[in-house]
C-alpha cells in the first residue's frame, strides 16, 4: 500500500512540473511574440536637430504658428518647443539621409496632407533639388558616351575608339606638339585661298600619329568651355610649320572651341618621316565640291553645352587623317588634330576603359 501511494505522489509532482514548465514555456513565447509585434509596429523615428547641435528624438512632429509640436519617441508624450530653436537645415538632412519619407507623420497629423508651410519639409525638397540639379551639372559635365565609360572632366578633344571589343576614350591632341598645353585648344588663323602649286600648308613630324583608332567610324567629342589661362606660357616651338602663301595668319592663345566651328576630316599624305596637308586641299575646303580626301562631319552640342559630338559622315579607310576646325566659310585652323586608322595597332597609351556605376 504505501509503495502504491508513493508512486501516486510522485506521479502528481511530475504533472505538476510539466504544467509548470509548459507555463513558463508559453510565458517565453508569449513574450517574445509581443517584442516582435511591437518592433514591428513601432513608428519610424526622425529627429529634431536644434540649432545648439543638440536633437530630440520623435516620432512625428507639427508646425503650429512659432512652436513646434512633437511626440518624443523616448517620453512617449507630446512636447513642444520653440520653432527658432531648431535647425531645420540638418533636420531635413538627417531625415533624408537616414529615414526616407519620414515626414510622413508631420503629414499624418495634418489629415493625411503635407503641409506647404512646413520647414522641414521644405529643406527637403530643397535638398533633393540641389542632389538633382548635382546630377544634371555632372552629366552635362561628364556625359555616358558609351556604357561605363564617362568623358572626362577636362579640356580638349577625345575620340571614342573600341579596342578587342571593349569602348575606350582617347585623348587626340593637336599637331603643334607641345606637351604642355596638351589640353589646350590652341588656334592657327589662315585664310582658305586658293595658292600655285603644290606647297606644304601643314607639316607634322613622323609618319604615323600617336592615336590610332581601331575603328573606321570613330567618334571625336570637343569642349566647348575655354581653359582657365596658364600661367607665364611661351610660345609653341611644335613641330607644325604653316605657308598660307601671303595670306594671314595668327595664332589665339588661351583659344577654345566654338560651337559655331565645323569639322572635316582630311585625309594627310604620309611619306617616311612626316605628313603633309598641301595648300590646295586647304584652299578645297572653301569650294562647294570636295576631293574624296576630305570627308565631311556631322556636329551635336550635348546636353549642357559642354561637349559638341563630331561624327564622320562616312567610314574612313585606313590612313592617316587630321580633324580639322574650319572657323568661317573663309578660315581655317592650321593646327589640326591628327590620328589614324589601323585596326592592326597596338593599344594607344593612356586609353581610359569602362568602369563600373558610369
Amino acid at each position: 500500500m504505501d509503495c502504491a501511494f508513493n508512486r501516486a505522489v510522485a506521479m502528481c509532482s511530475f504533472f505538476r512540473v510539466c504544467l509548470s514548465c509548459r507555463r513558463v514555456h508559453f510565458g517565453i513565447f508569449f513574450f517574445i511574440a509581443t517584442g516582435f509585434f511591437v518592433m514591428a509596429q513601432a513608428p519610424n523615428r526622425q529627429r529634431l536637430v536644434l540649432k545648439d547641435g543638440t536633437y530630440q528624438v520623435i516620432t512625428k512632429y507639427e508646425v503650429k504658428g512659432d512652436r513646434v509640436r512633437y511626440y518624443s519617441a523616448e517620453r512617449d508624450e507630446w512636447e513642444e518647443i520653440p520653432n527658432n530653436l531648431i535647425d531645420w537645415t540638418a533636420t531635413a538632412k538627417w531625415n533624408h539621409d537616414h529615414q526616407p519619407g519620414a515626414n510622413s507623420g508631420a503629414a499624418a497629423e495634418s489629415g493625411g496632407a503635407a503641409n506647404p508651410n512646413d520647414p522641414g519639409l521644405s529643406e527637403a525638397a530643397k535638398l533633393d533639388a540641389e542632389e538633382r540639379a548635382e546630377r544634371d551639372a555632372e552629366a552635362a559635365r561628364i556625359p555616358v558616351v558609351a556604357p561605363g565609360l564617362r568623358l572626362p572632366d577636362e579640356t580638349g578633344v577625345w575620340g571614342l575608339d573600341t579596342y578587342q571589343d571593349q569602348p575606350e576614350l582617347v585623348h587626340v591632341l593637336q599637331a603643334n606638339g607641345d606637351l604642355n598645353r596638351a589640353t589646350e585648344h590652341s588656334i592657327v588663323r589662315a585664310n582658305m585661298v586658293s595658292p600655285s602649286g603644290a606647297k606644304e600648308a601643314v607639316r607634322i613630324e613622323g609618319a604615323n600619329a600617336a592615336v590610332q583608332f581601331h575603328v573606321n567610324d570613330p567618334v571625336f567629342y570637343v569642349s566647348l568651355d575655354a581653359p582657365p589661362p596658364s600661367a607665364n606660357e611661351e610660345p609653341s616651338q611644335g613641330a607644325i610649320t604653316v605657308d598660307t602663301h601671303g595670306a594671314s595668319s595668327m595664332k589665339d592663345k588661351n583659344s577654345h572651341s566654338s560651337p559655331d566651328s565645323r569639322y572635316v576630316i582630311l585625309r594627310v599624305t604620309s611619306n617616311r618621316n612626316l605628313r603633309t596637308i598641301l595648300a590646295r586641299e586647304i584652299a578645297l575646303l572653301a569650294q562647294s565640291g570636295h576631293s574624296e580626301d576630305v570627308i565631311e562631319t556631322d556636329k551635336q552640342v550635348l546636353s549642357g553645352g559642354r561637349w559638341m559630338k563630331i561624327t564622320p559622315k562616312e567610314q574612313l579607310l585606313i590612313g592617316e587623317y587630321a580633324l580639322v576646325e574650319i572657323l568661317s566659310p573663309r578660315e581655317v585652323n592650321l593646327d589640326v588634330w591628327a590620328f589614324g586608322v589601323n585596326p592592326r595597332s597596338a593599344e594607344n597609351k593612356d586609353a581610359r576603359a569602362p568602369v563600373g556605376g558610369a
